[in-house]
């Protein structure tokens, strides 16, 4: 195993034995997938998830007028997952799409069972990033109901400023909750401060 794979700025090689990381990471899959192509579509069920080694993709769903929304941005060293389809095997409301040529790392549900029932640190690491993970959605599901948007831009910009550089402006806004012209006002008066 490679002292530089990717996989190692995941699971750390404090919590996991040798032979427990040269057990993982050679069940995980290098896969890449081409700008605007999907990961996951809405209706089919989640059978992988990916930790991603570059690139940027998108999950939205699309509001009861047809718009899509952006539900979550995913980039280097995230897991995109949608948890409720991948654990619970229900078709998805979400759609993942990348929004540039992207490299990720697939591992597959059976696989991940096996995994989970098998090593306990990649279980423990399982369960401290699914809550990570609902205390994020939950946090920004509040935002969007009781803070401003210019406070949501700000919290967006101090924790992902990579987002703000990389993603367009059109799917930022809809993540945020306003108009693609709140966003650019926002944005200005930001840029004055």
């Amino acid at each position: 195993m490679d002292d530089k794979h990717f996989l190692l700025n995941i699971f750390s090689q404090e919590n996991f034995t040798a032979q427990e990381l040269e057990t993982i990471i050679l069940k995980f899959k290098k896969v890449v997938f081409s700008k605007n192509s999907f990961l996951l579509s809405e209706g089919k069920v989640a059978n992988n998830y990916w930790f991603v080694e570059s690139g940027f993709i998108r999950s939205f769903v699309q509001d009861t007028e047809g718009r899509n929304i952006s539900t979550n941005f995913y980039s280097t060293g995230d897991i995109a997952i949608d948890w409720p389809s991948f654990f619970l095997r229900n078709p998805t409301r979400e759609n993942m799409q990348a929004l540039t040529d992207c490299v990720c790392w697939q591992l597959d549900f059976d696989t991940f069972q096996t995994l989970f029932h098998s090593i306990t640190a990649f279980r423990e690491q399982g369960r401290t990033t699914l809550v990570g993970s609902y205390f994020a959605l939950k946090n920004h599901s509040i935002s969007v109901i009781a803070d401003p948007a210019k406070a949501r831009y700000q919290q967006l910009l101090q924790k992902k400023p990579h987002i703000i550089q990389n993603v367009s402006l059109k799917h930022i806004a809809t993540y945020l909750g306003i108009t693609d012209t709140s966003l650019s006002r926002i944005r200005k008066e930001v840029a004055k401060e």
